[in-house]
């Protein structure tokens, strides 16, 4: 199963349907070096799509109907990109106010399960809330976080013990920014 927005960052994907959350934050164009947004038009975002439907269907074991994207599609699956992020960063001002529409049907085995609702962007937030519910339910959706290194800010998910990572990758963002620090700190014992 590959999540192809957050595999370009050479990143393990968040478990089970985080991995769809996790992999819509890595569409936007970040990273060292800078990817593509993968939300910039129809094409990519429909290629970006149809690949995380496959990547949720296998992580979940639960089938989605496809999910066609138009133009005015873009503007709002961006902009609920760009609340994540901030929630994710710990960022956000407000409350975002995304809503999606979510079935709750009763299986075969007894076992409540949520079925999202709507077409176009609307699917896809549904995906998304249900992940974002679902991960907050197993307390894992603390471990989805942003790099520290604002010239990066690629997601990832935080798998120390502890939870206390800080950069999507220590050699690419980590050392640089740690070494920055320690010559700022050299000079100013200097002075």
């Amino acid at each position: 199963m590959t999540w192809l927005a957050t595999a370009r960052y050479g990143l393990s994907p968040a478990p089970g349907g985080l991995g769809f959350v996790h992999d819509l934050l890595n569409t936007r164009s970040a990273g060292r070096p800078r990817q593509p947004d993968l939300l910039a038009d129809v094409t990519s975002a429909q290629g970006w799509a149809d690949g995380a439907l496959v990547a949720w269907t296998e992580e979940t074991g639960l089938d989605v109907p496809a999910v066609v994207l138009g133009e005015d599609d873009l503007d709002p699956l961006r902009d609920l990109r760009v609340d994540l992020h901030a929630q994710v960063a710990g960022s956000i001002t407000g409350a975002a106010g995304h809503q999606a529409g979510v079935v709750l049907r009763l299986g075969p085995d007894g076992r409540v399960r949520p079925e999202p609702r709507g077409t176009g962007w609307r699917a896809l937030a549904s995906l998304a809330l249900i992940a974002i519910a679902q991960a907050q339910s197993a307390d894992t959706w603390r471990r989805l976080k942003t790099c520290r290194n604002t010239r990066c800010e690629a997601a990832f998910f935080d798998r120390s013990r502890n939870n206390s990572g800080t950069w999507h990758d220590v050699r690419v963002c980590g050392n640089p920014a740690n070494l920055r620090a320690y010559r700022a700190r050299q000079r100013s014992e200097q002075n």
